[in-house]
């Protein structure tokens, strides 16, 4: 069957932390200044699936003033707070939604994208002038506005910058999200019309921790102005939503990686 392929997707907590301006001159006059990257990924074809499939991928931070505005993909939000240490903000994303699925998943109900809205705040602690050790704690709240899941998703996270220099960077990361029962029922709940359709058992799964992960980003400059990044990592499903049968369909392991070439100006 065709799928359709998103324009951008967000992989994972993508929590790059990139240095843009640890070899850049920032701009005098407060002009905008930032990076953006563009380049592919492999992401599971949805939530729970087993298939993978290839995806553009696309991020970026650019900053003006005392204001960031980060893109990761389908979210992007705006970082607030004028402390270095500090990020805080509101967010706003799209999650991607289920079409066109291969075997009994694909009797069930076909599920639209999702347009989510929230806030985050996060505090990064020590490291060095370029960031270098510094550990970076973050959660972040999700509502969906458009009335395709009614749900709630809470997301904390925490990065490592393990090598942090004008040219190079490191990092790791981990992550769990929590949902609530409208969101967990309407990408893993089966009901009685979807269970005689598809063949998969009824299940009715409830509020609960959705999964944990965790993954690696590194990023090369090697000019003043160009760069690579690369992001792998997985999530792990947990809870009632490791149980559903459309997990069972799929697998609870979902890897992603990306590559992309960097800008920076």
């Amino acid at each position: 069957m065709m799928r359709y392929i998103p324009p951008i997707l967000f992989l994972g907590t993508m929590a790059l932390a990139v240095p843009t301006a640890s070899a850049q001159v920032v701009p005098t006059d407060g002009s905008p200044h930032g990076m953006v990257a563009v380049g592919a990924g492999i992401v599971p074809e949805f939530d729970g699936a087993q298939d993978m499939r290839a995806v553009p991928f696309v991020l970026g931070d650019v900053r003006w003033g005392d204001v960031t505005m980060e893109f990761r993909g389908l979210r992007a939000r705006v970082d607030l707070a004028s402390d270095p240490r500090l990020s805080a903000g509101p967010l706003i994303g799209l999650r991607l939604g289920r079409n066109d699925a291969d075997g009994a998943v694909g009797w069930l109900p076909e599920i639209d994208m999702a347009v989510e809205a929230g806030a985050f705040v996060g505090y990064r602690f020590g490291g060095d002038r370029y960031g270098q050790g510094s550990i970076q704690v973050e959660l972040s709240l999700a509502h969906d506005v458009s009335n395709t899941h009614n749900g709630l998703i809470a997301t904390a996270s925490a990065s490592y910058a393990a090598v942090r220099t004008t040219d190079f960077f490191l990092s790791v990361d981990a992550q769990s999200s929590w949902t609530n029962a409208d969101y967990a029922r309407t990408y893993f709940g089966v009901d009685r019309a979807g269970a005689t359709a598809s063949g998969l058992d009824l299940y009715r799964p409830g509020a609960g921790f959705r999964d944990i992960g965790g993954g690696m980003s590194a990023g090369y400059w090697f000019s003043l102005r160009f760069g690579v990044m690369a992001r792998a990592g997985a999530n792990y499903l947990v809870g009632d939503i490791a149980d559903s049968p459309i997990t069972d369909e799929g697998r609870r392991l979902q890897p992603m990686a990306a590559l992309a070439l960097s800008y920076r100006f």
